[in-house]
């Protein structure tokens, strides 16, 4: 047998360093993964969305009268007090008869003058008559009521003539003609309550309807933000919630707190055309936010977390480690001496980062991310750089 090895040593030699190629070549690469570990620390859950600033106490002045609008000066910024001086307003003056029209109501008033001129007469007729039967029934020749219908007679004469002399009040003013924006009444617009100017919506002179928008007031230190839900995430949100108000432009979060949840919701269509009922939580600042917050005006985008639930000391891990396990329930990969091993967690609150974990991996575990379809319980793995 000894020979025989030794005749075919070489053959041998050949043979396993070919075996040994083909082991290498097949053998299957370590898989390169992204790991990140199991840590311990603060940890909130909550909705976002995003909303809008805006003044506490918002004064919209509207124009009193239709007329003419007098240019107001006011900028936006600028500071009033209650009772201040916006601007004046001219009330509409009279519109202009055509020829046709001037001729008709010419006619009719000279009509109603003729009939007033009657009314008159008929009321002095009425009143001597009145006169000569209270006579003749003092001396008891004059039955009570004939009496009683002279005086009737008095009152409707009275009566023709006030009506008569109303009629040619009305025709005549309506031939007056206007002499312009002059001839209406002015009327000054004043503001309803201190604070700054926050917008001036209708700045130039013209002619406007009555309420037609032309300045809007507030208080810029008094904002407070409005969010609005969806209503199923709305009924999870209660007054006294803690609010991380982000994307505001500073580089810290400001906090607030949810003051109240409007109890009407309202239908409103989403970029993708989806109808979606919404409901507005108003947030208030809170104090050591407020310095901050003063940058903030009315109108401003922000995001807003409304905090559920929130703790100091969890046990996290990154969202992405997570998947489904075969049985429904959630199942990470740890990297145990160079191979990836399944383990299932119990998880409890989750959160766009992280996922709290309660049994299966512990603080110091290093979790496969995004771990893919090529990774299996046994894998070879190698982090990488």
């Amino acid at each position: 047998m000894a020979d025989l090895v030794k005749r075919w040593r070489w053959a041998l030699m050949i043979a396993g360093l070919l075996l040994a190629a083909l082991a290498f070549a097949f053998w299957p690469d370590a898989v390169a993964v992204d790991t990140a570990a199991v840590s311990r620390g603060a940890m909130a859950e909550g909705v976002t969305d995003d909303g809008v600033t805006r003044a506490e106490d918002l004064y919209v002045v509207s124009a009193p009268v239709t007329g003419t609008l007098s240019r107001i000066e006011l900028e936006a910024g600028d500071t009033v007090t209650r009772g201040a001086l916006i601007t004046t307003m001219t009330g509409r003056p009279a519109t202009l008869l055509d020829p046709r029209t001037r001729d008709q109501l010419q006619a009719a008033l000279q009509a109603a003058r003729a009939a007033e001129a009657g009314a008159r007469a008929t009321t002095a007729q009425a009143r001597r008559d009145l006169a000569r039967a209270q006579e003749v029934a003092r001396q008891g020749f004059l039955p009570r009521a004939q009496l009683e219908a002279a005086r009737t007679r008095l009152a409707i004469a009275q009566a023709g003539a006030t009506q008569a002399s109303a009629e040619v009040a009305r025709i005549a003013a309506g031939l007056a003609e206007s002499s312009g924006a002059a001839a209406g009444q002015r009327v000054a617009v004043r503001a309803p309550a201190s604070g700054s100017v926050l917008s001036v919506i209708t700045e130039s002179e013209g002619i406007i309807v009555e309420g037609t928008p032309l300045v809007t007031i507030g208080d810029p230190a008094r904002i407070e933000v409005v969010v609005d839900l969806l209503s199923r995430e709305a009924v999870q949100v209660k007054p006294g919630n803690r609010v991380e108000i982000t994307q505001w432009g500073g580089p810290q979060p400001l906090i607030g707190v949810v003051k109240r949840v409007e109890p009407f919701g309202r239908l409103k269509i989403s970029a993708l055309g989806i109808e979606e009922q919404r409901v507005n939580v108003i947030i208030g600042f809170e104090p050591q936010s407020l310095p901050a917050a003063a940058r903030l005006g009315h109108g401003y985008q922000i995001d807003a977390t409304i905090l559920h639930w929130r703790t100091d000391d969890a046990v996290r891990l990154p969202i992405g480690a997570l998947f489904r396990g075969s049985d429904g329930g959630w199942r990470v990969f740890v990297a145990e001496g160079g191979r990836a091993r399944e383990r299932k967690v119990r998880i409890g609150h989750l959160n766009d980062e992280f996922a709290e974990v309660l049994d299966g991996v512990a603080a110091g575990d290093a979790v496969l991310i995004n771990p893919g379809n090529t990774v299996a319980d046994g894998t070879r793995i190698t982090p990488r750089n």
